[in-house]
């Protein structure tokens, strides 16, 4: 009988790290998380350090392994994700660099957070060179991406101190600082860094010259791209998730707690690391959700459900066997999770943070958190029984029947897609006088409704375009919010998965990729990351859409606003651009 064996997953999200332990059959055995820091001293900046963010990851570490009562030589595997945030470190000493002017002496913040929107120029100015690559991020670059980061540094720092620059996306800083490699990720580059898989329309190098010049950056071509991981087989490597990247240095093992010489498998954006730990999950499907022509545990299978992430923001990623260019949607970016496949990526901004928003700058937030704790219920618990309670108050059919009238657009930091602008703005139609706890009820339940809205617009932009979506594996913490559930479900008129592992589905994901890692043969292949994912998957359970007809029709009509609202803002602000003309601040 083969000895026990054990596999980390390392999870960094937006304000925390996550480690989590999966035994051999994928169950976890053991997860912890700590927070980091993250540093917003002026609108749209955010900055975080490699440092702070490793040492919350050994925190996790050392106490998973305590908590699993495991002997650390049983780990056999580690997997990273991570946000898609820029990381800077020197070329010559591997020390960070700081990324916060106007000195740049701050070297602790080494890290331009995925959410950071300061370089809204050099973004306009990347765009307006319509290369041919923008194509593969759905027609523009968004300022969440790393090369206007890129850019805006060599705009503010003095110009010796950006030549000693290297630049990593935070998942592959992290297998970096495990191994000591410099290898690079495929999801991480050709997803976030604007890299062409070789053999994609032509490109050579992955990385595109012609395009890194016309936009003020030939320093990145210099060395054969040595500041971006150089050409892969040349003079850098990359590879695709889960495959073996390198060993656990002795240094890394200490600050974990475990023993050098674990597999470390190639990383993946905190997203795709969800679609790892969400989309194989064992659910019992009316046949209409499967393709009939394949098994239910083929890999064919996933090529119709769509990979809901939810945290602060929420992505949306579905892969193909052969590409399908979207316009606002990010991709498709071929071999980023499996080889020779192509994946989409949608997403929402602000999701959970925009949830928080509505509820903390309503007057009645005080109020309402009060009560919830003095029921020991969350705030969302609490307002989601408030609202059931003033339907029957009202005597009303839904909850969406009170809040018929009051129509919220919510993309208040911007779009990210289908209409990929980050100048979207929030509004709201149909307040009252009214500041009660009430009122925060239903303005939360019609922000959640727009979440819902939105999905079914980037949806219906994906299977317009080709895709054929017919089901929605969710996974994050706004799972736990059963109306937020029913109302995607219900606006989007597709079933809705919940895998077994809510909030931990993403670093379950990344648990794979070291399992992966961990099959390497002496051949150095490893077994394929669906097979992993069949294998490992727990069960879930599923969410289906309201069939009363009222509701739906209501919905409908309610979407119909939702597009009408988001078209009038851009319309009124053009009318007013078109009046001010040149006139600037």
């Amino acid at each position: 009988m083969a000895s026990q064996a054990y596999y980390m997953g390392v999870d960094v999200g937006t304000g925390s790290a996550r480690v989590c332990l999966i035994d051999q059959a994928g169950v976890m055995v053991a997860v912890e998380s700590k927070e980091i820091k993250t540093w917003n001293e002026k609108a749209d900046f955010y900055e975080q350090s490699t440092e702070d963010i490793w040492a919350s990851i050994s925190y996790c570490s050392k106490t998973v392994i305590q908590r699993a009562a495991i002997d650390p030589a049983l780990v056999k595997g580690i997997g990273f994700d991570a946000t898609c945030s820029l990381v800077v470190l020197d070329e010559d000493t591997n020390e960070p660099i700081s990324v916060v002017g106007p000195d740049f002496k701050e070297t602790n913040k080494n890290v331009i957070l995925w959410m950071d929107h300061r370089p809204k120029e050099e973004t306009k100015l990347i765009n307006a060179t319509q290369h041919n690559l923008l194509k593969y991020v759905g027609g523009s670059m968004s300022i969440e991406m790393e090369i206007p980061k890129v850019l805006w540094l060599k705009k503010n720092m003095p110009a010796d101190l950006f030549a000693r620059c290297k630049f990593f996306d935070l998942t592959d800083a992290l297998t970096h600082l495990a191994t000591g490699k410099e290898t690079r990720s495929f999801c991480s580059t050709v997803c976030k860094q604007g890299y062409v898989p070789v053999g994609v329309d032509g490109s050579i190098k992955g990385w595109q010259e012609d395009f890194l010049t016309s936009i003020g950056l030939p320093e990145l071509v210099h060395n054969d791209f040595k500041k971006m991981g150089g050409v892969n087989g040349v003079n850098g490597l990359w590879a695709s998730a889960g495959e073996v990247i390198g060993s656990l240095s002795a240094s890394a093992a200490a600050d974990l707690g475990l023993v050098p010489g674990v597999k470390i498998g190639s990383g993946v954006i905190d997203a795709y690391a969800g679609w790892i730990g969400s989309v194989g999950a064992k659910i019992q499907w009316d046949p209409q959700y499967l393709d009939q022509s394949h098994a239910e545990d083929d890999e064919e299978q996933v090529f119709h459900r769509l990979a809901v992430v939810a945290g602060t923001s929420t992505c949306h990623l579905v892969m193909s066997k052969d590409p399908v260019y979207v316009q606002g949607i990010w991709g498709p970016y071929r071999d980023v999770l499996l080889k020779d496949r192509w994946l989409a990526e949608g997403g929402q901004s602000t999701t959970g943070a925009l949830l928080h928003n509505v509820l903390t700058t309503h007057p009645s937030y005080a109020a309402a958190l009060e009560k919830a704790k003095s029921k020991d219920q969350n705030i969302f618990d609490f307002l989601n029984l408030h609202l059931e309670e003033l339907r029957v108050k009202e005597n009303a059919p839904t909850i969406s029947y009170l809040a018929r009238h009051l129509f919220f657009y919510g993309d208040k930091h911007g779009n990210r897609s289908p209409i990929a602008d980050p100048s979207m703005r929030g509004s709201i139609v149909g307040l009252s006088m009214d500041s009660s706890i009430d009122d925060l009820a239903l303005q939360y339940y019609a922000a959640m409704e727009f979440i819902g809205q939105q999905t079914r617009h980037i949806i219906e932009t994906l299977n317009n375009a080709g895709h054929k979506i017919t089901s929605i594996f969710m996974s994050g913490g706004q799972c736990k919010n059963d109306v937020l559930m029913h109302l995607i479900a219900d606006a989007t008129m597709l079933p809705v998965a919940i895998p077994r592992y809510i909030q931990d589905a993403v670093v379950l994901g990344a648990a794979m990729l070291g399992a992966k890692a961990a099959t390497e043969d002496e051949n150095g292949n490893t077994e394929g990351l669906w097979a992993i994912m069949d294998r490992m998957s727990q069960s879930g359970k599923v969410v289906l859409p309201t069939k009363e007809e009222r509701e739906m029709k209501l919905l409908q009509a309610k979407y119909k606003i939702f597009l009408q609202m988001a078209e009038a803002q851009q319309a009124y602000r053009k009318s007013v651009d078109e009046a001010i003309g040149n006139w600037k601040a």
